[in-house]
């Protein structure tokens, strides 16, 4: 029996086909570390922050100081700051929403995130449903502050 290139390199194709279909069918087995997270007194724990493809950033604590007033963007990232934290970035925003929504006021909130298009607006998230928009940096808003923990 005679074999050629061509032979060789369509049964190299197949194998490539199998091996694929085979790894494409394999159960996703993720390790996660164990993480020791200290809460501060109030403190609410909200969630594991994920990167693009799906590797652990850092965990994310809702801190307990709550302002009694509304601020501009400036003015609320001094406030987060003077408590010891900062606030929080959209994706952040989306994982409170979802994790600790009967600790937050229904009202929309600041985020860290300057709008890209226009530095004069910067992000938040109405916390009575979900909804993320921009505001002018000027206009007042409410603020929370959150921890973020390295695992």
């Amino acid at each position: 029996m005679t074999v050629t290139l061509q032979d060789l390199e369509s049964r190299q194709t197949e194998l490539a086909a199998l091996i694929k279909k085979f790894k494409d069918e394999q159960p996703a087995v993720l390790q996660i570390g164990a993480a020791d997270i200290h809460l501060q007194q109030g403190e609410r724990y909200a969630g594991t922050v994920l990167d693009a493809d799906g590797t652990i950033k850092h965990h994310l604590a809702l801190m307990a100081p709550r302002p009694d007033r509304s601020f501009s963007w400036g003015d609320a990232m001094a406030w987060a700051q003077k408590v010891g934290g900062s606030l929080p970035d959209r994706q952040e925003q989306a994982l409170l929403f979802a994790n600790c929504k009967p600790h937050l006021d229904a009202a929309w909130h600041w985020s860290c995130e300057t709008n890209k298009d226009n530095a004069s607006y910067a992000w938040g998230c109405y916390f009575d449903y979900g909804y993320q928009s921009y505001e002018l940096k000027s206009a007042e808003g409410a603020a929370v502050a959150v921890r973020r923990f390295i695992p």
